[in-house]
Formats: structure tokens, C-alpha cells, sequence
């Protein structure tokens, strides 16, 4: 009696360990793929949204409504809703790439180099190519300029000594890297031992503003910049001097962050190298003077690479 009552027990039992035993033996399989597994998802990001960032260099409500065409097309074309973040300095921007709040942004060449320095999955990947205007030349590069107010006493460089002269941002390439670096080569000294103050006016355009109105003595400006200042008739390039001018640098740089999924960067590159074939396109093109986006690489803007060595080299030596 005792033994037919067992036999069930033992039955159950072996089925137990055989279950067990299977269920182990899953749960290790899963334990040694799921790491796969998870690495090959978090291989690429895919957010529901993409963050569009941009420094802005008009009226605010103006500057939302010129890139419309561009978020329009991205969401679009990528499937997410695009928000904007326009931020007052490049390195709010830089910042917001590398804590992966920014997706996609439009940086300066200098501080382009530097966040690419920090993270290299922020990458450039298009720029503009612009027309000619009044102070830029065609092309996917503009120059630094330095500019005085036409009729005043600063007619050349040696007049500025001890002058009051204004940059941009310190994340600015022609507004600020120059400055430091070139054009600090041409007078022989630092840019502080030469002028007599040196201030930040916040952008290219009120620095040209600045020096047409007698608020500073020059000023360090983008071509492309001062231009925009000539096209909303807050000055002619006949109001100024061009004291100086810099060799070309890469216009800026329109960057993602690759850590993004592939079909995503496909899609924010179609957004803008493919644009002027679009309708509407010609518009937003002829608000920021360009004919067409042209596509970028991070070898590009070695040059910056190379001016900011000699930034950092010459500072390092001060100190």
C-alpha cells in the first residue's frame, strides 16, 4: 500500500526536477543571450521625439518660422515630432548633445570641433553653400572680418591700438577663435594687450550693429552675419571699413548625434541635402542666402582643429 502511494509521489517528483531542470536550463540560455540581445537594442537610439537646436540670430517668433519648411520636412520624412530648442550660447547647445537631449542642432565651427572632442558620435554632416552676397563670397565658406565704422578715425590696424573692439560669443569661430589666434599673430601680441577693452556683444549681428551706431570701435564679424544686418537695412556695407579679413572657414556645421538608429540619420540628412529639389524650398534657401545644402565630414573642419590647437597651446603656455 505504502509503495502504490509512493509512486505517485515519485512520479511528480522526477517531474518537478525535470521541469526544473528545463526551466534552469532556459533561464541560462536567456541569461547568456539577453546581454546580446540588449546590446545589439541599445545598439542605436530611437526617441518617440528629435530636439532641433539652434542659437538664434533673429527675433525669436522670425527665426521659428524660417526653419518651419525644415522641422515640417523632418517630421515628415523621420516619422517623429521635432521639437525646438533655441538656447542663447553654443555651449547651452554643446551641452544639450552630449547629455543626448539635443538630436539635431546647428553649431558653430569652433565649438563643433570642441563638442566633437567631447563625444564623437556628435558629428557634422551638411552646410550650407551660400550665394554671394555683399560682404560673402559663393560657397560653403565665409571669412572673419574686422570692421570699422566708415568715417570714423579707424581707417587701419595700427589705428585700433588702445581701441574699444567688440567679439561675439566665446564659442564663436570668426567672432571670437580668430580674433585669438590669426589675428593675434598679425599684431604680434594678444588681442587684450592691443586693444584697450575687448567685450562680448552677443552675436554678429549686434556687433555690426555696434559699429555702425559708434557703440564700440570695431568688431570682429561673419561675412554671412554682417550680410544679414545689410538685408534687414540696419546698415550698408559702404557704412564700414574692412580693416582685415581672415582665409575661409567651413560655414557651420549642421550636426546629429549618431548614436541615433541609421534609418533616423538617413532621413535628417534627406531633410536637408535633398531640400532644394522641395516645394517651399526656395524660400527658406533665399532667407538664409544659400542655393543648396551640400554634405560635410568631420575632416572638413580640421582646420578649426588645427586653430584651436594653437588657442590652447598658446594659452597653456601663459598660464
Amino acid at each position: 500500500m505504502n509503495r502504490l502511494l509512493q509512486r505517485p509521489h515519485v512520479r511528480k517528483l522526477k517531474f518537478v526536477k525535470a521541469t526544473f531542470v528545463m526551466a534552469f536550463s532556459s533561464l541560462m540560455i536567456l541569461g547568456w543571450t539577453l546581454p546580446s540581445a540588449n546590446k545589439a537594442y541599445a545598439a542605436c537610439e530611437n526617441p518617440k521625439a528629435l530636439t532641433f537646436a539652434i542659437v538664434p540670430t533673429e527675433e525669436t517668433v522670425a527665426e521659428l518660422k524660417l526653419y518651419k519648411p525644415i522641422t515640417d520636412r523632418m517630421a515628415k520624412l523621420t516619422g517623429k515630432k521635432i521639437e525646438f530648442f533655441m538656447p542663447t550660447s553654443y555651449a547651452s547647445v554643446v551641452e544639450g548633445l552630449l547629455s543626448k537631449f539635443v538630436d539635431v542642432a546647428i553649431l558653430g565651427p569652433y565649438t563643433y570641433v570642441i563638442a566633437n572632442s567631447k563625444d564623437s558620435s556628435v558629428e557634422v554632416f551638411a552646410t550650407y553653400a551660400k550665394r554671394k552676397g555683399h560682404m560673402q563670397e559663393e560657397g560653403p565658406g565665409y571669412r572673419a572680418a574686422l570692421i570699422s565704422k566708415k568715417g570714423s578715425k579707424f581707417t587701419s590696424i595700427d589705428s585700433l591700438k588702445g581701441a574699444v573692439v567688440g567679439l561675439t560669443d566665446p564659442g564663436s569661430t570668426s567672432g571670437n577663435l580668430m580674433p585669438r589666434v590669426v589675428f593675434s599673430g598679425v599684431i604680434g601680441k594678444d588681442i587684450e594687450k592691443f586693444f584697450g577693452k575687448v567685450v562680448y556683444t552677443g552675436s554678429h549681428e549686434l556687433s555690426s550693429v555696434a559699429v555702425v551706431k559708434g557703440k564700440v570701435d570695431a568688431a570682429f564679424v561673419a561675412t554671412h552675419r554682417f550680410d544679414n544686418v545689410v538685408n534687414k537695412g540696419e546698415a550698408k556695407l559702404s557704412d564700414v571699413n574692412i580693416l582685415w579679413q581672415s582665409d575661409p572657414i567651413p560655414q557651420d556645421p549642421f550636426v546629429y548625434r549618431t548614436t541615433l538608429c541609421k534609418d533616423i540619420l538617413a532621413k535628417v540628412e534627406e531633410t536637408f541635402l535633398e531640400l532644394k529639389d522641395q516645394p517651399g524650398a526656395k524660400k527658406f534657401l533665399d532667407n538664409v542666402k544659400s542655393r543648396t545644402f551640400v554634405r560635410m565630414s568631420s575632416k572638413d573642419y580640421d582646420i578649426i582643429r588645427a586653430l584651436k590647437k594653437a588657442k590652447d597651446a598658446r594659452k597653456k603656455k601663459k598660464d
